[in-house]
């Protein structure tokens, strides 16, 4: 089947304060060549849906906010989040962090990818 496939999914919330849940998603796409083609192709998807590109938390991870800033969604290669993993940089969870292990060494084009509620 060609698209992106949803890998793996935890939803994650955080209580405190500013209490809040996302999703922690593993996406992987066989129809390209590297994980940096998916992130450029998805990318310019977001952009021509009318999402703002925005910062991610690291310098491996992009962003972007849905029309009217309901969603934030933040993205890297899992290359790119792993690095920020065993950096230190960002948390994600166990299962999240194996399957991202899994799919670059097994050499497929992956994306990490956290859906959020934006700014209201």
């Amino acid at each position: 089947m060609p698209g992106a496939s949803i890998v793996s999914q935890v939803k994650q919330c955080d209580q405190g304060a500013n209490a809040f849940c996302a999703w922690q998603l593993v996406l992987a796409d066989r129809g390209f060549k590297n994980s940096t083609d998916l992130l450029i192709s998805e990318h310019r998807r977001l952009l021509r849906a009318g999402w703002s590109g925005a910062d991610g938390d690291t310098g491996e991870q992009h962003a972007a906010d849905s029309p009217g800033h309901t969603l934030r969604v933040t993205y890297a290669t899992a290359d790119g989040d792993l690095k920020g993993i065993d950096l230190g940089w960002i948390k994600r969870s166990r299962r999240i962090t194996l399957a991202l292990s899994k799919a670059l060494f097994e050499g497929v084009p992956t994306l990490s990818v956290m859906l959020e509620l934006g700014a209201r």
